[in-house]
């Protein structure tokens, strides 16, 4: 019997989300330094402490190990200064996915089934360097936790609920949770050191936002990962269209040239605002359309023949 959701495009597939995997190996999430043994994390941590990597000198402060004295740059500067190390340790990885209602649009691909596709990506990406994966994923009026594991069947649970989620979108509700919910429910999950990866279109980013990602920024490495369609950016050509939010009908005259351009300054808006706060919170900053396949994204910003990080 045929799949259904094959014939399905507003339904994320999970056939194409486990076909995700193939071309993710040249993916690396954090091209620095490996542990020097097995028994150590893949990563290192952004905590300083007493590991293998020798970090920078400064000035002692009550409560540093007195055993990290630089005793020779003490002597040399009349006063005491201690060594600092960057310790290594696993980073898992938590893929918080918005499937809000906000994200079922779409003029090519659906939003919310782009956001599926690059939530398993990052997911198998994770578990092809060694790290445990797992994540959070908000519906309309749910939301279901995927402890991080260090194993396959993490990710495809990850798969099989983004699909359930995605179906949900069929039937038009009202969203119970804001942006803010999903990042104050990611504080009490993703633990100090995690690889955090938020997927969305952060279309309701407000100052309780901002300070959730501080918060977040101080103990985990974030790249945000934005879901943008062409509609976004700019009306479609002049003429009279009707349009419907599954509710309400209305007509959109895009031949208002006032209206045209107040609609692409309110996205250059959003879109500066959101590049500003990645700037100053030292985030990863990700842009996917609907009208691009997700892996050459990714590719960009993360291969392996790429060297460091690209924001």
């Amino acid at each position: 019997m045929t799949d259904p959701d094959i014939h399905n495009p507003a339904i994320a597939d999970v056939t194409t989300l486990v076909g995700m995997r193939f071309g993710t190996r040249e993916l690396n999430f954090f091209p620095r330094l490996m542990a020097r043994t097995a028994l150590m994390g893949g990563h290192q941590s952004r905590s300083r402490g007493r590991g293998m990597d020798f970090e920078e000198v400064r000035q002692y402060q009550p409560g540093d190990d007195i055993r990290t004295i630089d005793w020779r740059v003490t002597a040399r500067t009349l006063t005491p200064h201690t060594k600092l190390y960057r310790e290594e340790r696993e980073r898992p990885v938590l893929i918080v996915s918005d499937l809000r209602y906000g994200m079922f649009f779409g003029s090519r691909t659906l939003k919310s089934v782009l956001a599926c596709q690059i939530s398993a990506t990052l997911g198998w990406a994770g578990l092809n360097v060694n790290d445990r994966v797992g994540g959070l994923i908000f519906g309309t009026r749910q939301v279901t936790e995927i402890r991080p594991k260090r194993s396959h069947h993490a990710v495809l649970q990850m798969i099989h609920r983004l699909r359930d989620f995605s179906e949900m979108l069929l039937q038009p509700e009202v969203d119970q949770f804001s942006l803010s919910d999903i990042l104050k429910d990611c504080r009490r999950v993703a633990l100090p050191g995690s690889t955090l990866f938020l997927v969305s279109d952060f279309h309701d980013l407000d100052r309780s936002c901002e300070q959730h990602l501080f918060e977040l920024a101080r103990h985990c490495d974030i790249t945000l990962c934005q879901v943008i369609d062409p509609l976004e950016k700019t009306l479609p050509p002049p003429a009279l269209y009707q349009v419907s939010n599954g509710q309400q009908r209305f007509v959109l005259n895009s031949r208002d040239g006032k209206l045209r351009q107040q609609f692409e300054r309110q996205f250059t808006e959003r879109q500066n605002k959101l590049r500003q706060l990645a700037t100053q919170l030292r985030l990863g900053l990700l842009s996917f359309t609907t009208t691009e396949p997700v892996l050459p994204v990714l590719q960009r910003a993360y291969s392996r023949k790429n060297k460091g990080r690209r924001r």
